[in-house]
């Protein structure tokens, strides 16, 4: 899944080339906006809120849409052949200048400008947004007291944009186990502030480098690394799916530098990736 800075970065790029300029075509490939029509409207903005894309159009609309796992908006100039096969096209937007196209997106949908609170009012506060607020970051932690730190870190609602990169990452630089309950973590000002200085190190990057390293594969500290040595300790990096998440939501963490609170009551939940032992 697109991290929240990867959704930022597309929101620069498009808001660059579309911003200003008439549409003179769209093609909504879902069926509740087959038959929409918005030539002639002209894009005023494309602003990203967490992992949501809102494309602000004339008239007081606005296109919504949203990647979730694995979707992508592409920018072409005319005549140029598309990255991707046309089954998994969502939308096109064409300008004299661009073509844009939205593969795979979970959601399209157009909403008054005036209610887009209605599609992204239930979203935390965003690390790269005008709303950033480390203390009702922190205050939504606190009161998820009960859970694990790495479920919350995924839940938007609490702060908006990581994903299970920045989860794993976060977690391994604070020196937390993702499975540590919310409530025995002493300093959650600094798991917000690392989510604030990586998500905003990689804003025009979109590519969740962590480590500082810019070489393939030593870009970060443990995600995507299971059974491999941590880079700190030489300990194995063990993998698992994120407790209430399922196998979409995997964790990576390093058992010594992220040492368990309370392994005795959570153990039971996790299951070990293959050859971890």
């Amino acid at each position: 899944m697109p991290e929240g800075d990867t959704v930022f970065l597309a929101a620069t790029r498009l808001r660059a080339a579309l911003a200003g300029a008439p549409l003179t075509r769209t093609d909504f490939r879902v069926p509740k906006l087959a038959t929409v029509d918005l030539s002639g409207r002209t894009i005023d903005d494309v602003v990203a809120r967490g992992k949501h894309l809102l494309f602000r159009i004339g008239g007081g609309m606005t296109l919504h849409t949203h990647y979730k796992m694995d979707g992508d908006w592409h920018l072409y100039r005319h005549g140029e052949k598309w990255r991707g096969p046309g089954f998994e096209v969502r939308a096109v937007l064409e300008t004299a200048g661009f073509v844009t196209v939205g593969f795979r997106l979970a959601v399209v949908e157009l909403v008054s400008t005036e209610e887009e609170w209605q599609v992204v009012g239930h979203l935390g506060p965003d690390p790269l947004g005008d709303d950033w607020d480390p203390a009702r970051a922190i205050a939504a932690l606190r009161a998820r007291a009960d859970e694990q730190i790495g479920s919350v870190l995924l839940d938007q609602r609490v702060i908006a944009g990581p994903g299970n990169v920045y989860k794993s990452e976060i977690c391994f630089l604070a020196g937390v186990d993702p499975r540590t309950r919310v409530r025995d973590i002493p300093d959650l000002s600094r798991i917000v502030k690392l989510a604030e200085r990586l998500m905003k190190a990689n804003r025009t990057t979109g590519s969740q480098i962590t480590t500082g390293d810019l070489r393939p594969g030593r870009r970060r500290w443990v995600y995507g690394r299971s059974g491999e040595a941590c880079r700190r300790c030489g300990t194995r990096i063990r993998k698992s799916d994120q407790d209430g998440y399922g196998g979409e939501r995997v964790t990576y963490w390093c058992p010594r530098c992220q040492p368990s609170v309370d392994l005795a009551s959570i153990g039971a939940r996790m299951r070990p990736a293959e050859g971890d032992g």
